[in-house]
């Protein structure tokens, strides 16, 4: 009894090590932008379809990729989409006419939000 308890431990835990989407490093993607030099075609090549877009000014957009930063237990079956997730990371490109002009890569975590339950506030009147 003690040895099929921990196979079936064993199996659904392992079961958290696979993953069905493809993982994207868009710190190394970002990398391969060079602004001043990368294209917009060269550009969608590169990382695809942006997530978002907008136009900041006449000739001047903003492409958004971002992609979710998995935890360890992420990939767990059931409970992993609730307690997986540690943040994301994020690439905005400014794009002037057809030539990329400026690349930032962004990370955002959980915790980056936490010092609003530790700061003391006051009561505006």
């Amino acid at each position: 009894m003690r040895s099929l308890l921990l196979v079936l431990s064993m199996l659904v835990l392992l079961g958290g090590c696979s993953s069905k989407e493809p993982v994207r490093h868009l710190a190394a993607e970002a990398a391969m932008i060079q602004p001043g030099v990368t294209t917009k075609t060269a550009l969608i090549a590169t990382l695809g379809q942006p997530n978002g877009r907008r136009t900041v000014s006449p000739g001047v957009e903003e492409y958004v990729y971002y992609a979710d930063q998995k935890g360890m237990f992420s990939g767990l079956p059931v409970v992993g989409s609730w307690i997986g997730n540690k943040g994301y990371e994020m690439i905005v490109v400014t794009l002037h006419g057809n030539l990329v002009t400026d690349c930032q890569f962004r990370t955002f975590s959980e915790s980056d939000h936490d010092w609003v339950h530790d700061f003391s506030w006051e009561e505006v009147r």
